[in-house]
């Protein structure tokens, strides 16, 4: 049996819109008047489109929703609502910086330290994305090591981390760049099993960074608070750029994530944000 349109409670616009995308096809259309008819389990379909994207799934995480069963569909979409919590946090405290920094007030979001890191062999993957693509690059770039065994490098030296060459936003596309530390001794082995990926040197540098917790992705609002902190803190260490041998446009300001022990299907790794730099020979702090 089949129902009309209106009784899918969405617009003759949204149905089409669903329809190219393959997220919900009319059972029949009529010929002459070009109405769309829906079978009865279609209907349900259709509501939870709408609830999705009121709940504000973007449409590529709602056709992928949908084609689930119930279990799994709740369970994503509580994942998906956890981030969004998150992100809206995140915002939250962004725009409280924000004001504060504009009434001459201070505020400290996030507690800074130094490390040192040294001279590195990466294997990369680099592409102009915007906000909606840098995690996806991300899984791509993790899928294709992943393939591959490579030998392990201990501690946040040899974590996976991505570099964020310019903003990332709807607006801006970065390019963000997806790095693997690999042994200098096996770099140029391993980079001939990976033709996708480019290999190169990363100078020794320190990096100041803030530690953002567990989690995967990270979010702009939460960059953005962060790279805030670090800014601050250089001022207040009276670091001035033009004295730096390598500056933060260099090599690049980078989100790190070190895996958690033991790794699980359910595991998160512990991410910081962070700023690198490097001070002249013989002008070390």
């Amino acid at each position: 049996m089949t129902h009309p349109a209106r009784q899918c409670r969405l617009s003759p616009k949204a149905l089409r819109l669903y329809d190219g995308l393959g997220l919900l096809s009319p059972a029949r259309v009529d010929e002459l008047s070009g109405y769309r008819y829906y079978e009865s389990g279609q209907i349900e379909q259709a509501r939870l489109i709408a609830t999705l994207r009121q709940a504000g799934a973007p449409l590529s995480a709602v056709k992928e929703l949908s084609a689930l069963d119930p279990a799994e569909t709740a369970e994503r979409v509580t994942a998906f609502w956890r981030e969004a919590e998150a992100h809206h946090a995140a915002q939250r405290k962004l725009v409280t910086a924000l004001v504060d920094r504009l009434t001459g007030r201070s505020t400290v979001m996030y507690e800074v330290a130094t490390r040192q890191m040294p001279q590195r062999s990466l294997l990369s993957l680099k592409r102009n994305v915007f906000e909606a693509g840098a995690w996806t690059l991300g899984k791509e770039f993790v899928g294709i090591v992943r393939d591959q065994r490579l030998p392990r490098l201990e501690g946040r030296q040899g974590a996976v981390f991505s570099i964020y060459w310019g903003q990332v936003s709807a607006d801006s596309d970065g390019p963000v760049e997806w790095c693997k530390p690999v042994p200098d001794a096996e770099a140029e082995a391993l980079a001939a099993q990976f033709p996708e990926l480019t290999l190169r040197v990363e100078p020794a540098h320190r990096e100041a960074y803030v530690d953002l917790g567990p989690g995967g992705q990270i979010n702009p609002a939460q960059r953005q608070l962060a790279d805030d902190a670090l800014r601050t803190w250089a001022e207040q260490q009276g670091i001035d750029p033009k004295q730096l041998s390598l500056k933060p446009e260099d090599l690049g300001v980078r989100v790190t994530y070190l895996a958690s022990r033991p790794l699980t299907e359910t595991s998160v790794p512990e991410c910081d944000f962070a700023v690198p730099f490097a001070w002249p020979s013989g002008r070390e702090r």
